[in-house]
């Protein structure tokens, strides 16, 4: 696919770049920023003409929708830039998809392509600066949506904000992850909105997690909220994982989020001659493969991340080590997933678009 800037579009660029005042090897994920953002309004049924402005706060009503209801969405991707100078964008039409399909879910009006993959290519080509070369640099976008139509009644908003935002970014975990599994608290239900990448299905995750990290560790592994039997999410992330030789990973359901990694992760491993079922898998079943030995390694796929590897669960008070691998099917997946999206491999998909 090819990405085309819409026609009917403003530029306002920054009378200044903040650029040379950001140390690039020591950046903490998403508090840097470009000099510009995208904005586009809708209002009156239809989207208005998208603008590409300095990078700056905005006024909003006190009673806008979002604050009140939560009407918000978003979508976490990422840039690279080649050897060549070149920058790429990884599956970018999986992002717009999903992006709509969260809007709907949430009662909110879709973003037409030109706005949302055009808008996409005009701020990235005005801040192809800002994307660094080397394994491990990447511009993280972040588009998301809002409400911002006024009132406190208990109804849709009429009026909505799309913008997009770009920051520089390094690695998003660093050290071991250490997980619990959840045996009251759940991230999505059926019928919910778990599927989709709305702001409320992530605040919701904080308390849990904060209980988490008193214990000592850094992520949950999510079960469904009926038996919490079947293992789902960790933390943000899709989750896999490897017993003997096998990657098993949850199906995608109205409460597991549909990642663009964990689908291409799939694709990878199947091409390199990997087994991978895609079905539920029970937290009894894990346990006795930690016990029995059989149980590999349980990885986090996710775009901010890539793949995370897990050293160790806990369950009902007991923690569970895994196995130090020479190996590894999550290092072996992230060197060839991340070498595709860096240019640095031949990409056999036809996942990377250029800017």
């Amino acid at each position: 696919m090819m990405l085309k800037t819409p026609s009917e579009i403003d530029i306002v660029r920054a009378s200044a770049s903040k650029i040379k005042d950001v140390d690039f090897e020591n950046l903490a994920f998403g508090n840097t920023f470009t000099d510009h953002m995208l904005v586009c309004d809708f209002r009156e049924g239809q989207w208005q003409k998208p603008i590409i402005k300095p990078y700056e706060p905005f006024l909003i009503d006190p009673s806008a929708k979002v604050f009140h209801y939560g009407q918000a969405i978003f979508e976490g991707m990422k840039a690279y830039k080649d050897e060549n100078d070149d920058v790429w964008l990884f599956r970018p039409d999986e992002n717009l998809h999903r992006f709509n399909k969260s809007a709907k879910r949430m009662a909110m009006p879709e973003v037409p392509e030109d706005i949302f993959l055009g808008g996409l290519n005009a701020i990235l080509d005005l801040e192809r600066d800002w994307v660094k070369k080397g394994l491990g640099n990447t511009l993280y976008i972040r588009p998301f949506m809002i409400a911002i139509g006024s009132g406190v009644i208990a109804q849709p908003s009429t009026q909505y904000r799309f913008m997009i935002i770009l920051s520089p970014a390094r690695s998003y975990y660093s050290g071991e992850v250490k997980v619990i599994i959840a045996e009251h608290f759940s991230r999505a239900a059926n019928g919910g909105i778990g599927a989709a990448k709305a702001a409320g299905n992530y605040s919701a995750q904080f308390y849990p997690q904060k209980l988490a990290q008193e214990k000592g560790f850094q992520q949950i592994i999510w079960t469904d909220d009926a038996t919490h039997t079947k293992l789902e999410e960790a933390g943000t992330m899709n989750v896999f994982f490897r017993i003997n030789d096998t990657l098993y990973t949850a199906p995608t359901s109205e409460r597991i989020l549909d990642g663009v990694t964990r689908k291409s992760l799939i694709e990878l491993a199947k091409r390199e001659g990997i087994k991978v079922e895609v079905r539920s898998v029970l937290v009894d079943e894990l346990v006795n493969a930690a016990k029995d030995g059989s149980l590999k390694e349980i990885f986090g796929a996710g775009t901010a991340a890539v793949v995370n590897p897990i050293v160790g669960f806990q369950y009902k008070d007991v923690y569970y080590e895994l196995p130090k691998l020479e190996n590894s099917f999550a290092l072996e997946l992230k060197d060839k997933l991340t070498k595709i999206q860096y240019k640095l491999a031949e990409d056999t998909f036809g996942w990377t678009v250029k800017v």
